[in-house]
């Protein structure tokens, strides 16, 4: 399969904080639009922005600082749009006066560091995968872990937990994934875009997370699936809710997927996370998109939708490549349906 041609050196970069320009450089005149937030889709967002680019001019500068920094920027209104994998639910929306959509899906993976454990190797199961992060199980041959992975040799070695240090969807999908599958993380930690971590060391963004686990012998950390292809990374077999370990997949993601009523999702909140299926890979998550329903400089906001318009229409190519899913064209219908009814300029015209 084709992968991205990005390298982690520029999503290092991005994780540091600097507001990363994608485009033409040498391009002076025409329109940029600006987003911050959630590192989740910033592989496919970089992607898309150089192909809108090239189409017609326009430039994307996306700050890849995390959803909770997303949401803060977009409130603050210095971005034209923010970028969250954690759904905001309907009262908090209207209250702030935003409105979001579903842009993509993927799934969200745990990498490990171990010596001598490949890709799809280690099998673990939800239980074990919340004991880890809870700091029940601390050695990689614990006889529980063992007890699923008959033949492979695991060493004695110390867990080293890796976890996200901002405030981050993908946390948000990971441990809204362990509230359901264990009551004590649930009554102990939660479900937030941060918690306070029971142990471990704190990453910033998808990319920092990556980076830790890339050189901590033991080490296991979560990341959204392109990550881990990008930094040729360890993931694990997950035990989903029929029981049965899958990989992580874009196959599977669209297993898990599958199943999603967006009609009956006020608001699209839509959480992906311990789906039914026999395929159906356990983190799946979408990451959305927020703006203002009341818009102020109603041709900078038209600018915004039509790239999201032509990354809908456009973008589905480049997303399998990095094995995101795309959303289904009557999702991207009712989408677009929501920015006529919702987002109008200062006048009260619609915009789209």
């Amino acid at each position: 399969m084709k992968r991205a041609k990005r390298t982690i050196k520029a999503l290092l970069i991005a994780a540091a904080g600097v507001a990363c320009c994608f485009g033409v450089p040498q391009a002076q005149a025409g329109t940029t639009i600006t987003g911050a937030g959630a590192t989740f889709p910033y592989p496919v967002y970089s992607k898309w922005a150089y192909s809108y680019n090239k189409d017609t001019g326009v430039r994307l500068n996306y700050q890849s600082i995390g959803s909770g920094g997303g949401i803060k920027q977009i409130k603050a209104r210095t971005v034209d749009f923010g970028a969250s994998d954690a759904p905001m639910k309907p009262e908090e929306m209207n209250k702030a006066g935003l409105m979001q959509f579903p842009m993509i899906m993927g799934g969200v993976v745990p990498v490990v560091n171990i010596h001598g454990i490949a890709a799809g190797q280690l099998k673990l199961s939800a239980a074990n995968l919340a004991d880890i992060y809870l700091g029940k199980i601390t050695k990689w041959n614990d006889p529980r872990i063992a007890a699923d992975n008959a033949g492979l040799k695991l060493p004695a070695e110390d867990i080293t937990v890796v976890h996200r240090a901002d405030g981050s969807g993908t946390t948000w999908i990971f441990t809204n994934y362990l509230t359901k599958v264990s009551s004590e993380w649930k009554e102990k930690v939660g479900n937030d875009k941060a918690v306070q971590w029971p142990v471990g060391l704190g990453g910033k963004g998808n990319e920092g997370v990556a980076a830790f686990v890339g050189k901590v012998d033991g080490a296991i950390g979560y990341v959204e699936y392109a990550y881990a292809l990008q930094n040729k990374m360890a993931s694990v077999l997950l035990k989903n809710r029929n029981g049965n370990f899958v990989a992580p997949t874009a196959g599977n993601f669209q297993a898990a997927a599958a199943g999603a009523d967006w009609s009956h999702a006020e608001g699209y909140y839509m959480v992906l996370t311990d789906q039914p299926g026999a395929n159906s890979w356990p983190i799946t998550g979408a990451s959305f998109i927020l703006m203002y329903k009341q818009q102020a400089r109603a041709v900078q906001a038209k600018e915004v939708l039509k790239f999201f318009d032509w990354s809908y229409r456009n973008g589905g190519k480049a997303a399998m490549e990095l094995d995101y899913v795309p959303m289904p064209d009557a999702v991207v219908k009712m989408v677009e349906a929501t920015w006529r009814h919702e987002i109008k300029d200062s006048a009260g015209k619609a915009i789209w």
